[in-house]
């Protein structure tokens, strides 16, 4: 049998992209080299608590398309993600907001909260930030960069922060509002039943096959279908012809603790000192407002990557850019293979970006495909 696309990965934009092509009349076959569809936004049930397996993962957009989209299959809570800091014992509010400030600075008005800011960016004298560290200071001050950023970021990236590109720290939101949110989007929240139940209903209707590892076995799959989509590695996909690229990756260290009822108050606890060898503590029951008996934790730690081992974050530095690059033109001269995903695209990506990406790629192979046909 022939199928109009090999999907190499069950995760979202292999299921986002599967599903809008078996919807357009495409007969499509899924592969994974796990056990389970849904890939790193897995979620396991233990004790009737739906366990993130591969770290938090918290919907939240404000794309009206795919906010709708990803609702079709299945029904989202009303979760708010709310993480809180532990700088050695300290708790502070993530994002940066006036609860923030007035732990650490004891001011009361955001008058105040932004005079103490501008105060330490005036005495930090960086015009021109040229690394995550300058960056940083330059947005929030010292006080804040050395507590709740530095540790946590050198954990994370397992380099010093001189060492990392200043646009990772432009993520954290800095607002001078008593709001607790992290994300300012419209839409937000967890599927009731967990994400890999979302995935399973993704995928109705569509072959899927699990256990099967494409890079094993690329000479007998690659004769089933017209085209393939692929999102695995792009170094990989190329026998890293022109080098690897660099990722980091995760452990984590799940623990269930029947005799305890609530373990830590929140879903997320970061560690922000150098010295806690973790970065967060995920309490997985509280992404659903506290169901299941006992509870389950997760230390995560951060960890170096080498072959074999999950690519959770690429590098996205001047150096694996610019490989990067080199791939991607590569890739440009494979006019029967689309590549998708953090890994195909080497690009962090938050999980409405992951379907947006899909969306846009479908778009675009069915217009070449009408434009071919004319």
């Amino acid at each position: 049998m022939l199928y109009d696309y090999l999907i190499v990965g069950a995760g979202l934009y292999g299921a986002t992209f599967a599903r809008l092509a078996t919807d357009a009349g495409r007969k499509c076959l899924v592969i994974d080299k796990r056990d389970k569809v849904s890939g790193n936004i897995a979620t396991e049930e233990s004790h009737g608590i739906n366990v993130h397996s591969y770290g938090a993962h918290i919907f939240h957009t404000s794309n009206k398309t795919v906010w709708d989209f990803v609702n079709a299959f299945a029904e989202f809570n009303r979760y708010t993600n709310c993480p809180i800091a532990n700088y050695k014992g300290e708790l502070y509010s993530l994002p940066f907001n006036m609860y923030t400030f007035n732990k650490m600075w004891g001011v009361t008005t955001p008058q105040e909260a932004r005079a103490k800011l501008d105060e330490q960016i005036a005495a930090s004298k960086i015009e021109n930030p040229q690394n995550l560290e300058e960056q940083a200071i330059s947005l929030i001050g010292r006080d804040i960069y050395e507590k709740l950023v530095k540790g946590y970021t050198e954990k994370q990236w397992g380099r010093k922060a001189t060492e990392l590109p200043g646009f990772i720290i432009k993520r954290l939101p800095v607002r001078l509002i008593y709001d607790n949110n992290y994300f300012s989007d419209t839409y937000q929240g967890i599927p009731v039943g967990g994400y890999t139940n979302m995935v399973e209903q993704m995928l109705y209707g569509i072959e899927v096959r699990t256990n099967v590892d494409y890079m094993k076995e690329k000479s007998s799959l690659n004769g089933l279908a017209k085209k393939l989509v692929y999102t695995g590695m792009i170094d990989e996909y190329y026998d890293y012809c022109f080098g690897e690229l660099e990722y980091r990756s995760l452990r984590f260290e799940p623990k269930y603790l029947p005799d305890v009822d609530n373990y830590q108050g929140n879903a997320v606890i970061n560690y922000t000192d150098a010295e806690t060898p973790y970065t967060r503590i995920v309490e997985h029951k509280h992404f659903e407002y506290g169901k299941g008996e006992g509870t389950v934790i997760t230390y995560e730690y951060p960890s170096a990557w080498k072959r074999g081992d999950e690519p959770y974050y690429p590098m996205n530095d001047d150096k694996n850019n610019a490989l990067f690059e080199k791939y991607q033109q590569k890739a440009k001269g494979d006019l029967n293979v689309i590549f998708g995903g953090r890994l195909g695209k080497y690009k962090y990506c938050d999980m409405d970006d992951v379907v947006a990406d899909a969306m846009k790629d479908f778009v675009r192979e069915v217009s070449s495909k009408t434009m071919e046909c004319q």
